[in-house]
C-alpha cells in the first residue's frame, strides 16, 4: 500500500489509531487521542474544485463512501452516506465501481474489501485513520486469551462476538471458532443465536456495547459479566470467574463514546430543563442508566428525525453527527452530550486534502492506500459476517 505524503509519521510504539487531531489533551481520552475545542478551519475552497473535477473524471467507476462521522467538507463528495456497516453493503452493490473511496477508518475499508468482488479496490484516503477501539483487540491477544480459556475448561463452551467495529483479523477469529459479527442494532439477537451455541460469550472488543447488551436488553445481572484484560496474566481473572461467567467481557472501549460520563448528564439536565438524554450503546454502563434512549447511529438520526418540534435533545455520540443533525433540524434544540468538545480523531483524519489526493491519483491512473485482505482472512471474516446476516429477520446496522 502507497501512504498518503501528507501523512504525520508514527512515534515509535504508537498504534496508527491514534494519531493527535489538535492541541490540548482530555485525560479521559485514549492517549495520543486529542480535544481541541473545535475542528481547524475548512480547507482551501480551491481543493473543493479540485475534488470535484476529479470525481468528475473518473464518473461511474468511482464510488465514494461517507461514514456519519466524517467532517463536512468531506461528506459532501459522499455518494452514500451511513455507518460502518451499510456502507461496507452499499459497496458491495456497486460492482460496476472499479474504485471504492472509503471515508471512514480501517476497518471499515477491510470490511468494505471483504464484500466486495475481487477485481473492486477500495481506497482509504489516509492510511492513518484507524480505530482505537478496534486496535485494542490484536490479534495475537486473543489468541493468547483462547489458550487461557482452554486451560480453564471453557473454551469449548465459549461462542466468540465481535463487534463489526474490528479488524478483518479479529472477525476472522470468530469464523474459525463457530463465532460471528454483531452491529449495535442486532447485539442482542446475535448473543442470543451465541447463547444456544455455548454456555459463553466472548464479547470483543467493546465491553460496554457487550455488558450494556446482556444487562439492559437480555436481563442478566452484572455478576453474569466479567472483564479480560488482555494486558493482565490470564486476563485478570481467575478460574473460577471464567467457568462462573456467562460474558467474558474484552477490556476495550470506543475512545469518544467512552468518555461521557453520568455527571455530564446530570448537568445538561441541570442546565436544559425537559432535555431528552440519547446515548450510543457504547457509552459506559452508568451513562447508559441516566439516558431517556439508547440506540445505534442510525436509530439516533432517526429518532431526531422523527421528534416532536420544540423538544430538546442531548445526545451522546460523535460530534460531527451531532453537529450535522442540529443543523439539519432547526425545529429541535439539539446539543452536545458533554461540554468539553471531542471529536473523533482517527475518522477526521480523511480530511479534504487526504480526498483530493486519492481522487487525483486515481484520476491520473495512479491505485494509491488501497486496503487488501489476504484470502484466508477473507474467507473466515466473511464466514463471520455471513453467519449475522443469516439471523432470520435481522437487518445489520451500526
Amino acid at each position: 500500500m502507497t501512504s498518503s505524503p501528507t501523512s504525520t509519521p508514527l512515534s515509535s510504539g504508537t498504534p496508527l489509531s491514534l494519531f493527535v487531531l489538535g492541541r490540548q489533551s482530555d485525560p479521559r481520552s485514549e492517549r495520543g487521542v486529542e480535544c481541541p475545542g473545535d475542528l481547524p478551519p475548512a480547507s482551501d475552497p480551491a481543493l473543493v474544485e479540485r475534488a470535484r473535477r476529479a470525481k468528475a473524471a473518473l464518473g461511474d467507476r468511482l464510488f465514494v463512501l461517507g461514514h456519519h462521522y466524517q467532517r463536512d467538507e468531506v461528506i459532501q463528495f459522499a455518494d452514500v452516506t451511513g455507518d460502518s456497516f451499510k456502507l461496507a453493503r452499499e459497496a458491495a452493490a456497486r460492482p460496476n465501481a472499479e474504485f471504492i473511496v472509503f471515508c471512514g477508518v480501517h476497518f471499515m475499508a477491510e470490511s468494505a474489501d471483504i464484500l466486495t468482488a475481487p477485481e473492486q479496490k477500495v481506497i482509504l484516503p489516509d492510511l492513518a485513520a484507524g480505530c482505537s477501539m478496534a486496535d485494542m483487540a490484536r490479534l495475537a491477544q486473543v489468541e493468547d486469551a483462547w489458550d487461557v480459556f482452554a486451560d480453564a475448561g471453557v473454551a469449548h463452551l465459549t461462542v466468540p462476538v465481535t463487534y463489526m467495529n474490528s479488524s478483518a483479523d479479529i472477525k476472522a477469529f470468530c469464523g474459525k471458532h463457530g463465532g460471528v459479527v454483531c452491529t449495535s442494532s442486532n447485539a442482542k439477537s446475535v448473543l442470543q443465536w451465541a447463547l444456544r451455541r455455548g454456555e459463553k460469550v466472548l464479547f470483543l472488543p467493546d465491553q460496554h456495547l457487550g455488558r450494556n447488551t446482556a444487562v439492559l436488553q437480555m436481563g442478566m445481572s452484572l455478576d453474569d459479566c466479567v472483564v479480560y484484560d488482555p494486558h493482565q496474566y490470564n486476563g485478570g481473572l481467575t478460574v473460577d470467574e471464567l467457568q462462573a461467567a456467562t460474558m467474558i467481557l474484552w477490556k476495550g472501549h470506543c475512545s469518544v463514546h467512552g468518555r461521557f460520563t453520568e455527571q455530564a448528564v446530570d448537568d445538561v439536565r441541570a442546565r436544559i430543563p425537559g432535555v431528552n438524554v440519547l446515548v450510543h450503546p457504547e457509552c459506559q454502563h452508568e451513562v447508559v442508566l441516566k439516558a431517556d434512549f439508547i440506540g445505534s447511529t442510525e436509530f439516533i438520526i432517526k429518532t431526531i428525525r422523527q421528534a416532536e418540534p420544540g423538544s430538546k435533545w442531548a445526545i451522546g455520540t460523535e460530534l460531527n453527527l451531532v453537529k450535522r443533525l442540529a443543523h439539519d433540524h432547526p425545529d429541535l434544540e439539539v446539543v452536545f452530550l458533554e461540554q468539553h468538545v471531542c471529536y473523533c480523531a482517527t475518522m477526521n483524519r480523511i480530511d479534504l486534502p487526504h480526498l483530493v489526493w486519492a481522487l487525483e491519483n486515481l484520476a491520473q491512473g495512479h491505485v494509491v492506500n488501497q486496503i487488501t485482505v489476504d484470502p484466508e482472512t477473507e474467507r473466515y471474516a466473511k464466514a463471520a459476517l455471513q453467519q449475522m446476516l443469516d439471523l432470520p429477520g435481522e437487518t445489520a446496522r451500526d
